[in-house]
């Protein structure tokens, strides 16, 4: 692994002292709704789990430049460092990991009592490319769900027409993943989330 390629997991992010950056994708009514209101109301559903993403080009590769089906706006939401560390601490991977849970009976039991999934995806290049290390996305369900529009939200930001000039001219597409770094954890929480392994030495 050069010294370049960031490990296989880790969480990379734009952020300052006190706040993250991550980004949603939604239809018309649900970003006019929020925009207006400076945070998640009604059609926003407080009762499913809402998917948040750090790394920008992944949240293009998901909502295809604002372009797929009632992901035509992207909004980036500034929420609150402890806030996001808070959901980490009490998620569950969505799926099965021998490195971390002993048999699947301990996975299904910590999945059960975590109202948050995380999922690492293959981190996407400016043209939306799979590379080989992966994305965090990060999926809030139950009370954290409440948490994250009361609490934890700071404010949020209309990036469509930003999204679309990137669509039309790559040159500007490395303009937000350029403000992406490795954001540093709590010690506890690398464990629970699979955090910073190596790549397999076929990928290096």
């Amino acid at each position: 692994m050069s010294p370049s390629t960031p490990p296989l997991r880790q969480v990379r992010a734009a952020y300052d002292d006190q706040t993250i950056t991550v980004y949603q994708a939604y239809p018309d009514r649900v970003a006019d709704a929020a925009l207006e209101a400076g945070r998640f109301v009604p059609p926003f559903k407080r009762e499913r789990m809402t998917w948040v993403k750090p790394s920008f080009l992944w949240m293009m590769y998901r909502c295809g430049w604002a372009t797929k089906p009632d992901q035509e706006r992207v909004l980036a939401v500034r929420i609150t460092r402890a806030g996001f560390e808070e959901a980490l601490a009490s998620s569950c991977l969505s799926h099965l990991d021998a490195e971390i849970h002993p048999d699947r009976d301990t996975w299904a039991r910590l999945k059960e009592a975590s109202p948050v999934r995380v999922q690492w995806d293959p981190e996407r290049s400016t043209t939306l490319d799979p590379l080989p290390w992966r994305s965090i996305q990060v999926g809030l369900g139950g009370r954290t769900v409440a948490a994250y529009v009361d609490e934890w939200m700071v404010d949020l930001t209309d990036l469509t027409a930003e999204v679309h000039a990137m669509r039309e001219d790559p040159a500007l597409r490395r303009t937000r993943p350029g403000l992406e770094r490795p954001y540093p954890l709590p010690e506890a929480v690398g464990p629970r989330i699979g955090l910073s392994r190596p790549l397999p030495q076929h990928e290096q």
